[in-house]
């Protein structure tokens, strides 16, 4: 499993029991999760800035509100009081951030002004948009620096016919990422028969568990401890966004969710390992020299 490089639940534990001890400090960064122990209120840190003579730290709960707070004491992180305080911008801040910056979104080790690879003959494909906006967020630039271009199949209903016209071979492998890959889907029974019909040297076909790529963000990231679990019936992806409390109407609000989702994905760590391995599996696969 992926380590919480970003800690636990803030809700996690007894939040309600008396708080004990003297704050620590804490630099008010970007995406740091805190509580303001007084009202309730949790959010993400979006900006601090100076207003009327003061700092105010600027917090955005997972409903999209933003709300500011006076900078200082007063917020709990993981149930512990805190003090925020400003962002840094001295020399060992900067350091870090250039630090942060000498690695791509995939953890892998940045090649500043590296140009593009000329495409390769070997491709990643994968069911749809959302799908293809994760892949080339996290990993964008390791697949340019490869040469690997990621299509969209837009479903795998025929994915027989799909590989015999992509006609893989030695110099020319085919890797695909499937959603709902798990015992007695539809999506596996047309995966078995598909990698029956291929030649399983040139081509690789992997896949996740979630119903949508969306349940591979990580929950924590929405404010959630776990994806909520959607009535039969309903439209998976306007259930959820009607549990995030975000417009789910027509497919413009749909769209207009899934961007403010990806929005939450800053680095492999905000996505689940289940999804994780089956990508770098399918990178390693398709760029085998």
């Amino acid at each position: 499993m992926t380590p919480d490089r970003y800690g636990s639940d803030v809700l996690a534990g007894d939040w309600k029991a008396p708080r004990r001890g003297r704050s620590a400090q804490v630099e008010a960064a970007r995406d740091l999760v805190v509580e303001d122990a007084d009202s309730g209120w949790v959010g993400a840190v979006v900006r601090v800035e100076k207003a009327g003579g003061m700092h105010v730290v600027h917090l955005e709960d997972r409903r999209g509100r933003v709300k500011a707070f006076p900078l200082g004491p007063g917020f709990l992180i993981d149930g512990k009081p805190v003090e925020l305080t400003a962002p840094r911008t001295d020399t060992a801040a900067l350091t870090a951030q250039r630090a942060t910056k000498s690695r791509t979104a995939s953890g892998s080790v940045a090649v500043p002004d590296a140009p593009a690879r000329v495409a390769s003959a070997s491709r990643i494909l994968v069911e749809g948009r959302h799908d293809a906006e994760l892949v080339e967020k996290v990993w964008g630039d390791d697949l340019r620096i490869e040469g690997v271009v990621v299509e969209m199949l837009d479903g795998v209903d025929d994915l027989q016919a799909v590989i015999r016209d992509f006609r893989p071979g030695p110099q020319r492998r085919l890797g695909i990422l499937v959603d709902h890959l798990v015992p007695g889907s539809k999506e596996t029974r047309i995966v078995e028969q598909a990698r029956a019909a291929a030649p399983s040297e040139h081509v690789l076909i992997v896949g996740h568990p979630y119903v949508d790529v969306w349940q591979s963000v990580r929950p924590e990231r929405l404010g959630w401890s776990q994806w909520p679990t959607i009535p039969r019936g309903t439209s998976w992806k306007h259930g959820i966004l009607a549990e995030l409390g975000w417009p789910h109407a027509s497919q413009a609000d749909v769209a207009h969710g899934w961007k403010r989702i990806l929005g939450t994905v800053r680095t492999y760590a905000d996505l689940q390992p289940e999804l994780l391995g089956r990508v770098e599996e399918l990178i390693d696969f398709v760029t085998v020299p």
